[in-house]
């Protein structure tokens, strides 16, 4: 099923390269299913398309995270800190 999902995410945002929930949940699902590093690059889209979002940077950290680049995964993680307390990135 998540295989599936990937696909239809990647046409979402084929079709609307500006839908952030597109990209969001396309990094998600790539993350379910171990594909870590489109994950990331997806998880990067979706950053770039709300930058004072601070859950796209959580799921950021969490991507590299799992993809075992830690200074990332902590860089990413502190940017969605500062957004948690009513900061901007």
């Amino acid at each position: 099923e998540l295989e599936s999902a990937v696909q239809k995410y990647r046409r979402c945002v084929e079709m609307d390269p500006e839908f952030f929930d597109g990209w969001h949940a396309l990094g998600m699902a790539l993350m379910k299913i171990g594909h870590f590093p489109e994950a990331i690059e997806a998880g990067k889209r979706a950053t770039e398309l709300r930058p004072n979002d601070q859950i796209a940077w959580t799921s950021l950290s969490l991507f590299y995270n799992r993809n075992g680049d830690i200074k990332e995964a902590e860089a990413a993680g502190a940017k969605a800190k500062i957004l948690g307390w009513g900061g901007k990135v």
